[in-house]
């Protein structure tokens, strides 16, 4: 008599769940939408470069499925490793939410430093949004947040190049966003203002003299950016304050811009990453 044939393995249920991948994932925004996508039966995949800290927000996310990926964002192999895994396994959604500002002017800064904040701010945009958009174009679905700021509608800090960088992904978002909308697939910029986050902290920016009716919690900006993303809006201002603000903003006169920028000056601080 022949053996009976060995039983195949059961299929791994999470391996139906829609994928949704989060840059800076260990704290802040990029947590909250790790902690929604999680609710929402995503099978994740979180990126920062501090494996110990992405396995304590995966070990929160329990019994969520989630793979943890350790990457610098701001080097070429560290973008490289990310843009491969997507390519291995497309995923459903993507947020770029990763990036660091520097507490510097540019009068005082130094090539190594701005170049960094743009790989991670920019370049890790582009290329990681680059990897996944065509895939997702040719299945007819999928999403990408990019997480920008207000800050990249005006000159908040002067000499700051922060500002400049996130003008750039909120223009890429929208030139993208219309590109692959005929497609079925959805690319925003998600504009918060102030997050009460370590990133100020991080990069030794002194805000506790800022009012408090100027701060979001990440939980709302990371919710209210998957139901815009979900709406089909292409740029999203959270919270209407903010929205009033940016309205007045881009019909202000050029005095009234360099005086909020007049209030910038910058410290010389090492720049750090979320």
């Amino acid at each position: 008599m022949k053996p009976d044939p060995a039983p195949e393995p059961a299929p791994d249920p999470a391996a139906a769940l829609p994928t949704a991948v989060v840059t800076g994932a260990t704290a802040g925004i990029g947590a909250a939408f790790a902690r929604l996508l999680a609710a929402e039966s995503y099978r994740l995949v979180l990126v920062a470069r501090d494996a110990d800290r992405l396995r304590a927000v995966a070990a929160e996310l329990a019994p969520a499925p989630v793979t943890v990926l350790p990457a610098d964002l701001a080097t070429e192999a560290g973008v490289a490793a990310v843009a491969e895994r997507l390519a291995a396994d497309p995923p459903e959604l993507l947020i770029n939410n990763a990036g660091i500002s520097l507490n510097r002017s540019f009068l005082d800064s130094d090539p190594a430093a701005e170049e960094r904040l743009l790989r991670l701010n920019v370049h890790a945009v582009m290329r990681l949004t680059l990897a996944v958009v065509p895939g997702m174009a040719a299945r007819g679905h999928g999403g990408v947040v990019n997480v920008s700021s207000v800050a990249g509608f005006t000159v908040p800090r002067a000499g700051s190049t922060y500002s400049a960088g996130k003008a750039w992904v909120t223009n890429f978002s929208q030139s993208i966003g219309y590109a692959v909308r005929p497609h079925g697939v959805r690319v925003m910029a998600l504009c918060p203002g102030l997050v009460r986050t370590e990133f100020h902290q991080r990069a030794g920016i002194d805000l506790s003299r800022t009012s408090d009716r100027w701060w979001l919690t990440p939980d709302h900006v990371a919710a209210d950016g998957l139901r815009s993303l979900r709406r089909g809006r292409i740029v999203r201002v959270v919270d209407w304050r903010y929205r009033i603000l940016v309205a007045l903003l881009r019909v202000a006169p050029g005095a009234l811009v360099r005086a909020i920028s007049r209030g910038g000056a910058a410290s010389r601080q090492p720049p750090r990453t979320l």
